[in-house]
């Protein structure tokens, strides 16, 4: 089973670069997109925004230029989750989408990304820790998850390009990565991508905006439940052709029962 994952800057001027052409010929089972930066209302309408032999689900923010989630599958879900019931109520600005099937729930995610000042950061803060406690709870439920996500996080040193240069910096925060460590270490989810690949070199997403310019972040992954790590057959960051300033995740996992 494939799933695609990619964070587009913009659904609009991601599919005028072609990504829905693209994505109709990857052959995914599931594929979910982050920062759609546009109402739900206006992707449910438009042809252009649908892909063939997929049910669409989209969950926007009420400022329509920010956030916004997506995820297309080939198969119905059960039931469909917006926001995990943080207090707060950032999660329903668009940034967490639940599909839940027989036996696996995906989710397409997107964290906040604090870099505009305290007050960004400590909201970035309060989301991942009401998203942390939501994680541990549902870990044990007698479910399989797959989250998409970017975290606007780099977690190793490994996972950006000239690391020294940007400690202390938002998205490389101590805090943020011994979040990710909390999550992988005692939670017990996995980092997918990792389950494949230990390459130094591989990022997802250049601040400069382009591909391959500049300093490369790993900061978009695919994050499993323990019964699904070992599933993992083959992960790749596609960078062949550009959609945003973040490569697409494609991982496929020995599952055939949704």
């Amino acid at each position: 089973m494939r799933v695609i994952s990619i964070s587009v800057d913009g659904i609009y001027q991601a599919t005028q670069q072609g990504l829905f052409d693209w994505l109709g010929s990857q052959d995914a089972e599931i594929i979910c997109l982050q920062d759609l930066r546009a109402r739900a209302h206006e992707l449910e309408d438009a042809p252009e925004f649908q892909l063939d032999d997929y049910f669409a689900y989209f969950f926007d923010s009420p400022d329509e230029h920010c956030n916004g989630v997506a995820i297309y599958t080939r198969q119905a879900p059960k039931a469909v989750m917006f926001g995990f019931g943080l207090s707060s109520g950032e999660d329903m600005n668009g940034r967490y989408l639940q599909a839940d099937f027989e036996h696996l729930s995906v989710i397409s995610l997107l964290t906040p990304n604090g870099e505009s000042g305290d007050a960004a950061h400590e909201t970035k803060i309060d989301f991942l820790n009401g998203l942390q406690n939501h994680l541990l709870k549902i870990s044990h439920k007698r479910r399989d998850y797959i989250i998409c996500a970017n975290l606007n996080i780099a977690h190793k040193n490994i996972d950006v390009e000239n690391s020294d240069a940007h400690s202390g910096q938002s998205g490389f925060l101590d805090v943020e990565r011994q979040w990710l460590d909390q999550l992988y270490d005692d939670i017990g989810y996995t980092d997918a991508f990792r389950a494949s690949s230990a390459d130094n070199d591989e990022f997802s997403w250049w601040p400069s905006g382009q591909i391959g310019e500049g300093d490369g972040w790993r900061s978009d992954t695919q994050i499993v439940s323990s019964n699904v790590s070992p599933l993992v057959e083959y992960a790749v960051l596609y960078k062949a052709r550009t959609f945003s300033s973040h490569a697409p995740i494609i991982i496929d996992y020995d599952l055939h029962d949704l």
